[in-house]
């Protein structure tokens, strides 16, 4: 006999689990046709707002990730794609002397978080969106009040901030206050939270003027652990946008 056939058949089975992940990552993450935002001029005020408040869902933080600290020697360094479906879509096209009107703006990161002592975790991104002139940073500083155990779940308050950088038209940012909750069940950790983003979007053309609002955010999701291997999905409404994130990294 060359080899075990119920050893082998697990083994191809899980191969193919970790491949299909792969590809459903490979599918949230196609290109956005899309252009550069470099005609905000050609929007009115009002449409200005509304065009800032679908980037303020889509741009603000997301962490997906739970409420659990990851201790002192834990890091959770991952691939995230977010797709926000946005309400103003046409005003894309607007922005974009003639873009796409997009329903939904895919805004791929690579992001890192990493455990300090007393609860504390810290995170940071960075993206470039692929046909945009979109590259967006950001980072969280969360605590964890309850650490969670067996038979009690973990809560955490996250603060964060986000900066857009690349479109010259535009000066825009986010900051973001949430508490969250988390409950492992073995390799399942399921979490949800609520939150405050407020945004602050400058156009440098005239005569557009400054904007800044207050948005609420719910959101909820699931960690998978896989031993190493980590996969996290997550759903969040901030305003009146929903957004739909999926991560795929290691966590330990």
């Amino acid at each position: 006999v060359l080899f075990d056939y119920p050893q082998t058949t697990e083994r191809l089975s899980v191969m193919n689990k970790k491949l299909s992940l792969l590809c459903v990552l490979g599918c949230f993450a196609q290109p956005v046709w899309a252009a550069n935002i470099n005609d905000l001029g050609a929007l009115a005020q009002s449409e200005f707002k509304s065009f800032s408040e679908d980037l303020g869902a889509a741009l603000s933080y997301k962490a997906v990730i739970p409420a659990e600290p990851l201790g002192v020697t834990g890091f959770d360094l991952g691939l995230e794609v977010t797709s926000t479906e946005l309400k103003n879509s046409s005003l894309w096209s607007t922005a974009t002397s003639g873009g796409s009107a997009l329903s939904s703006l895919i805004v791929p990161k690579l992001h890192a978080h990493k455990g300090l002592p007393l609860n504390i975790d810290v995170g940071a991104f960075y993206s470039s969106v692929p046909t945009t002139n979109i590259k967006l940073y950001g980072g969280e500083l969360r605590y964890a009040i309850l650490e969670g155990g067996t038979a009690t779940p973990a809560v955490a308050i996250r603060g964060a901030m986000t900066k857009l950088t690349g479109v010259e038209q535009l000066s825009f940012g986010t900051k973001s206050l949430d508490v969250s909750i988390s409950k492992g069940l073995a390799m399942l950790t399921p979490y949800a939270g609520v939150g405050t983003v407020w945004v602050d979007s400058t156009p440098n053309v005239a005569p557009l003027v400054k904007e800044s609002f207050r948005q609420n955010k719910v959101f909820a999701g699931a960690n998978l652990n896989f031993g190493l291997l980590n996969l996290a999905f997550e759903y969040d409404k901030t305003g009146s946008a929903a957004s739909y994130s999926a991560k795929l990294g290691f966590r330990f």
